[in-house]
């Protein structure tokens, strides 16, 4: 079975489910109060995990720093900025340019890592994220006028938050790759690169900073919710994307997992009561496609 694809797929979909759970809360915190709970929060239950398995043995120095390193930049710097884009662009917009991680990731691998494709699987890929890409772009409808169909503040800013998102998510993709492939456990590395990153916003949000600040009081209820997105997302998600790291190629992996734009059309579907366009489902098709192909390579 491909299993390290079908670990990127379940990546996907955990981000697709907290790409709709997560607009409440982010938008209540404002993007840095909201990281900062489910990323410490995060860290604190990967840490008694690993305390109690006796997995932390496998930390050292050779291990850390490039975790390290890849924890800053995919997600402290790239969930920061995507929970920033998904503020002022919604999830629809936000998701077509956060997908151009991928492109990124495989043009990274290939130039850093030495990573070579065969045309069916880059067939696969180019299928894939233009469907991704054409499900976001088509994927509204000229009646839907939903709150999140809103843009919120200049769109150039937006669109600058989410290049930085999917470079982020790139460049974090491929700097873990050669730690995730000497078999360090995925949890593990998902705690060290949370706690870098949790680390960082709790300087952030110490330092007299007003945009680091919590936008309305963290209410009970907000911060369940905070943190479930945090498990759900960092947690399980991330940590399938790493475990998909240790065996498939960043490409494919980056691919597979930027699928949630997609995978996310039939939860808003139900979560707005809003039917996406013809062209998502179009899009949705050739993912399908896609998925097909470098699966069946």
């Amino acid at each position: 079975m491909p299993i390290y694809e079908l670990a990127a797929v379940g990546a996907a979909t955990c981000w697709a489910l907290t790409g709709i759970i997560a607009a409440g809360p982010a938008g209540h915190l404002g993007a840095w109060a909201f990281n900062w709970i489910r990323q410490v929060s995060v860290t604190v239950l990967l840490a008694i995990v690993m305390l109690a398995t006796g997995v932390w043995h496998q930390l050292n120095v050779a291990t850390i720093g490039p975790l390290a390193i890849s924890g800053l930049m995919g997600i402290f710097l790239g969930d920061t900025l995507l929970f920033a884009t998904l503020n002022r662009l919604g999830p629809r917009r936000a998701g077509v340019i956060f997908a151009l991680n991928a492109p990124m990731a495989a043009l990274l691998g290939f130039v850093l890592l030495g990573e070579r494709l065969p045309v069916q699987v880059v067939v696969g890929i180019a299928l894939t994220v233009c469907g991704v890409v054409l499900a976001i772009i088509f994927g509204k409808r000229r009646d839907q006028l939903h709150a999140w169909e809103a843009v919120k503040g200049p769109l150039w800013i937006g669109i600058l938050f989410g290049l930085g998102a999917a470079a982020g998510q790139a460049v974090g993709s491929v700097i873990a790759k050669p730690v995730m492939a000497s078999g360090v456990d995925p949890f593990l590395a998902s705690m060290v690169r949370v706690g870098v990153a949790a680390t960082c916003l709790t300087v952030l949000m110490v330092l007299p900073i007003q945009v680091a600040k919590p936008k309305a009081p963290v209410t009970p209820g907000v911060a369940t919710v905070t943190v479930l997105v945090g498990v759900l997302g960092l947690g399980v998600g991330m940590t399938l994307l790493l475990f998909a790291l240790s065996g498939g190629n960043v490409g494919v992996i980056s691919t597979l997992s930027a699928t949630s734009p997609v995978i996310i059309l039939p939860m808003l579907w139900l979560k707005t009561g809003e039917r996406p366009a013809g062209g998502a489902w179009i899009g949705a098709v050739l993912v399908a496609i896609g998925m097909g192909i470098i699966f069946l390579r």
